[in-house]
């Protein structure tokens, strides 16, 4: 995560150190489990969608400013977040699916996504407004580093997705600018992944607490294919007194400090897998996102878009425009296993986006608060729910 207060584009140098203490700073924070939130599943490594083998993050954190809104001049809240899902240096695409659970939001790439079954780049995410110019800066990216795509042909339709932070962010100063796009691409990297007021979750806000980037991941039991399930999440959805964490009404138990009057603003979320799935199977692996949504209390209100998408590390060069492809494909039977997985992740991903996320103050002082750690500890403990 490259995290910026007014600054210029840096030279790779600077990028590489500061990617180094990005991971530090990821490793030392507290996440959901840390604070003896209790989950399903087994997790991967790093608890993340890095997790599963070949998919880098990488976030551009925009900081600047405070006081009253000036429009074009700040406060400014905001960033952009990359997903590869081989890599930055891959060129080869990957099967892939999309599902809306309500509309009010938007990805772009996915018409072609859905009639052509890949997904061809990374998965960006940043604030409503910006998504035209991080579209563009990614096809300017892939110009640059003279990757034509399998066919040999100079074109792309970006996958695009965005969250409003308009409670914040200076969201129509228009801060996001295409140098930002390119550190983020440049700087993904595998590991643990920072989460909370990073990247395009700089700005958000989750049940009336500040929300962000969460991500968790799920390990299958060996005789279940042993493959491993990703989740990454930009939160900024859902009404205080619905929130639910571990099965426990956290949000009316912390009632103070709420910002909405309806359940406004939106998610992104983000599933990986190695297992090798089909478009058509990916597409129901993306809807059962909305299940472990469902556990942490969205009831996806009508401001809300909640956007998924999933895709496959498996079936390497079946977008190839040649010959016969082979591919390898579980059968349906066999899918459970990995829809679980993904429920369960989801689950995890938006309660580690709050628990990183810390109080912000935004544009004409609005104030986002942190979700009290030691207050939801008392919380779990009170409801025979604390892990630890």
């Amino acid at each position: 995560m490259l995290r910026f207060r007014a600054l210029p584009f840096r030279a790779a140098l600077l990028c590489a150190l500061l990617c180094a203490g990005t991971l530090a700073q990821a490793q030392a924070k507290p996440r959901a489990r840390d604070l003896g939130v209790p989950f399903d599943g087994t997790p991967g490594a790093n608890n993340a969608i890095t997790d599963v083998k070949g998919v880098e993050v990488g976030h551009t954190t925009l900081i600047s400013g405070s006081g009253k809104l000036k429009v074009g001049e700040g406060p400014v809240r905001t960033g952009v977040t990359a997903i590869h899902p081989r890599g930055k240096d891959a060129n080869d695409s990957v099967f892939g699916a999309w599902f809306t659970l309500n509309g009010n939001g938007e990805m772009t790439g996915t018409t072609w996504l859905e009639d052509s079954g890949f997904l061809d780049g990374p998965i960006m995410i940043t604030n409503t407004h910006s998504v035209g110019v991080v579209r563009d800066a990614v096809i300017a990216w892939k110009v640059k580093r003279g990757e034509p795509d399998m066919e040999d042909y100079w074109w792309s339709l970006p996958v695009v997705a965005e969250t409003w932070d308009g409670y914040l962010n200076d969201i129509n100063g228009f801060h996001v600018k295409p140098e930002h796009v390119f550190q983020a691409l440049e700087s993904a990297h595998g590991g643990p992944v920072e989460e909370g007021n990073v990247g395009g979750g700089t700005g958000m806000i989750c049940n009336e607490f500040k929300g962000g980037i969460g991500t968790s991941s799920r390990v299958l039991d060996p005789k279940a294919g042993g493959y491993t399930i990703g989740v990454l999440v930009q939160c900024n959805y859902g009404q205080r007194d619905q929130l639910r964490i571990a099965g426990v009404p956290v949000g009316k138990e912390i009632p103070e400090h709420t910002v909405w009057k309806d359940d406004v603003g939106s998610i992104i979320i983000v599933v990986a897998t190695d297992a090798p799935l089909i478009p058509t199977q990916l597409r129901r692996l993306a809807r059962k996102a909305s299940l472990g949504l469902g556990r942490d209390g969205s009831y996806s209100g009508d401001g809300s878009g909640d956007i998924f998408i999933a895709f496959s590390t498996a079936n390497p060069g079946a977008a190839s425009p040649k010959g016969v492809h082979d591919l390898k494909m579980l059968p349906n039977d066999s899918l459970d296993p990995l829809f679980l997985a993904t429920v369960q992740a989801t689950e995890e991903a938006v309660i580690n986006a709050m628990i990183a996320a810390e109080t912000m103050t935004g544009i004409d002082d609005h104030t986002a608060i942190a979700l009290p750690h030691d207050r939801l500890r008392e919380v779990l403990k009170k409801y025979n729910r604390l892990a630890k």
